[in-house]
């Protein structure tokens, strides 16, 4: 470790606070954090030059689920249990929303469609269970949410009609993630970047925390890795990767929304007159288990296939660019906000929610270390 006395004292010295992740969860928790202990030293480390994960990879949803994505937690959750869920996603929407404001992070409330194949019975079935859907989130929403819409935007091989959700929205997720940074660095929060967190110990007062690059001694710990946590030890949260391509610009594209396919495992929008289109591990959910950042011929042949005959039949497009990120899913769709030991903490399990319950999960993971 060839650091300098300025070096040491400056960065690595009487640490109250060490976050593990600058994404989403990691840079609202050290906010509250900042809020709660104005005086407090706080570091993150992150381990990629930019936040390595889902956050700055996502496809900018502001969503809450779409009408088959919440029946089929039906089928694994209690009806109570999907409502907690579905209220958490509009709460941490709302903080994020507040904490940066809408126009920081281009926000824009053009509503989610769900679209489904000409051969899947998937469509009667939430046809049959709209009103029943509608009537559980009226009390949240003050307004039903799932109606019917003819398929205006002239996808081929789908239904006549989508189920419409007005209360979805879009970001600009490299807007949201640039003014979070600039947010937390603007409060005297140290990020040092391409650190990777290899082990901790922990006695009475610390925790001992060793990287790729150096050993330091913090009073608290945060872990907010989401689908790295397991590489922590942290149980009960898988890997998931997601891989995405975007076309390049398409003349008169007046593709306007957010839209889910299959039960919300394919997603696509417009952005700046391009369609970012991402999913398919739902193709080979193994496979796609992984933490590794890559894409398989498997997925991105699905993906334009359905650009050519679903999303974009007529026009011709090129692909710009392909990518992938890391979720962290689990058997249950709650998140894990728990404290470990005496001075660890974690803010896990976003179940591809991150951009809907990121901020939410950041501050309650802030607010265990009062407890």
């Amino acid at each position: 470790m060839n650091f300098s006395y300025w070096e040491i004292k400056s960065w690595l010295t009487n640490i109250d606070f060490t976050i593990i992740g600058s994404g989403i969860v990691g840079l609202n928790c050290a906010l509250q954090l900042k809020k709660t202990y104005p005086k407090a030293n706080i570091l993150i480390l992150e381990k990629g030059v930019l936040p390595n994960g889902a956050s700055t990879k996502n496809a900018g949803f502001a969503c809450f689920g779409s009408l088959s994505e919440i029946l089929d937690d039906l089928n694994t959750h209690t009806e109570a249990e999907v409502l907690r869920l579905i209220n958490k996603r509009i709460k941490g929407l709302k903080l994020l929303r507040q904490t940066l404001g809408d126009h920081t992070i281009n926000y824009q409330a053009f509503g989610g469609y769900e679209l489904f194949t000409e051969n899947d019975n998937l469509f009667e079935n939430c046809l049959s269970k709209k009103d029943y859907i509608n009537k559980l989130l009226k009390p949240m929403f003050k307004a039903e949410v799932f109606s019917l819409k003819d398929n205006i935007f002239n996808f081929k091989n789908i239904k006549k009609q989508y189920i419409f959700n007005a209360f979805e929205g879009q970001i600009d997720t490299g807007k949201m993630m640039e003014a979070l940074l600039q947010k937390v660095q603007s409060k005297g929060i140290k990020i040092l970047n391409n650190i990777t967190v290899q082990s901790f110990s922990e006695n009475q007062e610390s925790v001992k925390v060793k990287t790729n690059q150096f050993e330091f001694l913090t009073s608290k710990l945060l872990i907010a890795t989401n689908g790295f946590a397991s590489q922590l030890n942290i149980q009960n949260v898988k890997p998931a990767r997601a891989q995405v391509l975007i076309t390049k610009p398409i003349k008169d594209l007046h593709i306007k929304g957010t839209f889910h396919l299959d039960q919300g495992y394919y997603y696509f929008r417009n952005i700046n007159n391009r369609i970012l289109f991402g999913g398919g591990r739902n193709l080979d959910f193994k496979t796609e288990e992984t933490t590794e950042f890559a894409q398989t011929k498997l997925i991105q042949n699905k993906l334009e296939t359905l650009l050519k005959t679903t999303i974009l039949p007529e026009t011709n497009f090129n692909i710009d660019h392909r990518w992938s990120g890391i979720m962290g899913v689990g058997k249950q769709k709650k998140a894990i906000a728990k404290q470990l030991s005496n001075n660890v903490f974690c803010g896990v399990r976003l179940g591809g929610m991150g951009v809907a319950i990121g901020s939410l999960i950041g501050k309650e993971l802030a607010d265990l270390t009062q407890n």
